[in-house]
């Protein structure tokens, strides 16, 4: 079994759901006392949501690469960065290790492309909605027709990410919005939705909607435990 790097804390909401979800898969395939190996380095959101905020995209990459080479330090044979936004620095963070990352985006499109998905609604952030860095990938690498919600919903769904799940507040308010945003995209013909901030999964499920759903976690989770299983 190889070891897992984790880069974490974006939020930690998140972050325990990647370290529940890697320990039962692990257990589901080797059976027994079986439990993943793990090295985490979790940051602090606060000073990486100010980042965000204040455009330093270069003091972030900068945090995010020192995370990824005490991961690597620490015996990790490969590195998740759990969380979708900050795949915005993701080739910095490459750069900065010797050990492989595995990118949310790229294990997104490949379960896509398996599903023969075309044309796919994209949730997130407003970065990860509105910048090239994950919706350029999808298209370019993947063949993905990326579709995002109107402007004014852009905002709900950003507002709902930080204002409330990654501050652990899940309202059925916040899930109806989604709802219907999702049902927007369908309309406007995506054969399924991206669920492309890692916190989204904690407000919304297959149960929800009558379109498939594509849970950023869950896939990253999947693409690691096929590496470290391999």
């Amino acid at each position: 079994m190889k070891t897992i790097g984790l880069i974490g804390g974006m939020s930690w909401e998140s972050t325990l759901s990647y370290y529940s979800l890697l320990n039962e898969g692990v257990k589901a395939a080797l059976g027994g006392l079986h439990s993943a190996k793990i090295v985490l380095v979790s940051v602090d959101f606060a000073e990486v949501e100010a980042q965000q905020r204040e455009g330093d995209w270069q003091g972030a990459a900068a945090l995010l690469a020192r995370a990824a080479q005490s991961v690597e330090a620490a015996g990790a044979d490969f590195v998740l960065i759990c969380t979708n936004t900050m795949h915005k620095v993701a080739e910095e963070v490459r750069q900065a290790i010797e050990i492989p990352l595995l990118h949310i985006a790229d294990a997104t499109g490949q379960a896509l492309v398996r599903d023969g998905i075309r044309k796919v609604g994209l949730l997130g952030t407003r970065f990860t909605m509105q910048e090239a860095f994950y919706r350029t990938r999808l298209a370019d690498q993947f063949g993905l027709e990326v579709c995002v919600p109107a402007e004014s919903c852009q905002q709900r769904v950003h507002d709902v990410i930080y204002q409330e799940l990654c501050l652990g507040k899940v309202t059925d308010s916040a899930r109806q919005d989604y709802i219907r945003i999702i049902k927007a995209l369908q309309e406007s013909g995506a054969e399924a939705v991206i669920l492309g901030c890692t916190e989204i999964a904690l407000l919304i499920g297959d149960a929800d909607v009558d379109i498939p759903l594509y849970d950023t976690t869950a896939i990253h989770v999947q693409s690691a435990l096929n590496t470290s299983l391999a």
